[in-house]
């Protein structure tokens, strides 16, 4: 009986050996695969840039909105931007860390107090000068100083338009873009161009886009695409070489009563961003900021 049992043992032991070896394998191959997870650190510092329209569109007189002021719109916007900004901070190495946050208007606002606010919202982090104090600061700076920002040009009530086209023709590739970053413009406007001081026009390209533009081209209409196409209407372009750079656009607003508006205008959009060499960049409509919030957070993170 003794015998038969350790004959019986010994014929197991292979297999228990092997059962053994096989959930070593099932073992080893799993800490492998934990290890190969990616790290949640960020492998590109971010350069932030944020246009700020405040032409006449923010101006609750002209264009009031029962649900939400267009201003009380963006405000909640760039308080996302700068949470994601802050998030972003949070999770970079301070040893590889080199972050830019920073606002831009066109043309340049006339107010004193607008201009130093501006500079006051201005973020630069890399290694020797990131504190925890400042990392803390960015969204309470940026949810202060923009308030007083559209309060001082609502007040001021002076709107002569921005002047994005050359916004993108004169600055952005200088200062929106920096090498070995993750370059994001964010530009918040009724998707609309307008400045008094710049009106060209070569056939039926323009650097300005108006309601009485599309009224006047017929382009409010079901077959608004092939107009666009077949009598080639589009934004001029500003600029080439724009391939670093996503943008976000958000805010598009389009006249009530006119059905394809705001499809023209995003197309508008598409061609123009397109034709500059941008090949990640989102256009999206005026929502309340809390619709937006995970859209900006997702842009910003990259995902």
């Amino acid at each position: 009986m003794k015998k038969h049992l350790y004959l019986t043992l010994l014929t197991a032991a292979p297999i228990i050996l092997s059962l053994n070896n096989g959930c070593n394998a099932e073992s080893q191959k799993d800490s492998k695969q934990v290890a190969a997870a990616p790290s949640p650190r960020h492998t590109k510092n971010l350069n932030l840039s944020i246009f700020l329209d405040l032409s006449d569109r923010i101006d609750p007189k002209k264009y009031a909105n029962e649900t939400m002021e267009i201003y009380q719109r963006d405000l909640g916007y760039i308080n996302s931007l700068a949470e994601a900004f802050q998030n972003h901070v949070n999770k970079t190495k301070i040893s590889s860390m080199n972050e830019t946050m920073q606002i831009f208007f066109e043309p340049e606002p006339k107010s004193k107090e607008i201009n130093e606010l501006a500079k006051q919202m201005k973020f630069i982090f890399d290694k020797s000068t990131v504190t925890p104090a400042k990392i803390a600061s960015i969204v309470p700076v940026y949810t202060s100083s923009a308030k007083e920002i559209y309060q001082t040009a609502l007040k001021e009530n002076k709107f002569i338009g921005a002047d994005i086209w050359t916004f993108f023709k004169n600055k952005v590739k200088d200062q929106c873009i920096l090498p070995n970053h993750q370059n994001v413009l964010v530009v918040l406007t009724d998707g609309y161009m307008y400045h008094q001081e710049n009106l060209l026009k070569v056939g039926n390209q323009t650097s300005y886009l108006s309601p009485e533009l599309i009224r006047t081209a017929k382009l409010n209409a079901p077959d608004f695409d092939k107009k666009m196409s077949t009598g080639k209407f589009g934004f001029i372009p500003a600029t080439s070489g724009l391939q670093e750079l996503s943008v976000l656009v958000i805010g598009i607003n389009p006249q009530k009563g006119k059905p394809f508006e705001e499809d023209v205008i995003k197309k508008y959009w598409s061609d123009w961003l397109t034709e500059m060499g941008v090949t990640n960049f989102q256009i999206k409509g005026i929502d309340l900021p809390t619709y937006m919030d995970s859209i900006i957070k997702k842009a910003i993170a990259n995902k």
